[in-house]
């Protein structure tokens, strides 16, 4: 995990720290010895980590539930579905899935996309269940959901707005 520290002449006792995607953001007192800050840094970033498992956790379970529904909704909950959960080792793909054991990996940095591109991509990964390739029939699975079209845009232009992530799900 990378660190960032930002330091502030106004923050005068406290060290405060959040998970942002892969980076442990640490705001600290502009004077706070470097030791000092680190041996906090050390305590701060297991919990921290602990926290983002559990909520990753807690979404997965999110997660899981929309991909029953748009199951229902698009393949007529005819799909065998292992598990669905949300990963942060994908930063060149937005999901993926394993047609043989039927788990499904939707990248993290979907979960801060608007619900319909998380829509989109979970009804992506559902199609490879029946077609494990990115054939006609596949892609033809794939449209049946209204915002296909537009959420690939959505994509594309967020691959822009981030150029070391890759735009492919």
């Amino acid at each position: 995990m990378r660190i960032e520290i930002h330091r502030s002449k106004r923050r005068k006792k406290t060290v405060a720290a959040r998970i942002v995607g892969d980076t442990m953001q640490v705001r600290a007192p502009a004077d706070l010895p470097q030791d000092e800050l680190d041996r906090v840094i050390a305590t701060l970033q297991p919990r921290l980590e602990r926290a983002c498992r559990r909520q990753a956790a807690l979404d997965s379970e999110a997660l899981a539930a929309r991909a029953a529904a748009l199951n229902e909704r698009y393949f007529g909950g005819r799909l065998r579905v292992g598990r669905v959960l949300y990963v942060t080792n994908q930063e060149q793909r937005y999901g993926s899935c394993t047609p043989q054991t039927a788990v499904i990996r939707i990248s993290h940095r979907i979960a801060a996309m608007p619900r319909w591109v998380r829509d989109y991509v979970l009804v992506h990964e559902l199609a490879h269940l029946v077609e494990p390739n990115h054939s006609p029939r596949f892609w033809a699975l794939v449209n049946r959901y209204p915002r296909a079209e537009r959420a690939r845009g959505f994509l594309m232009g967020a691959c822009l707005a981030e150029p070391e992530e890759g735009e492919d799900t």
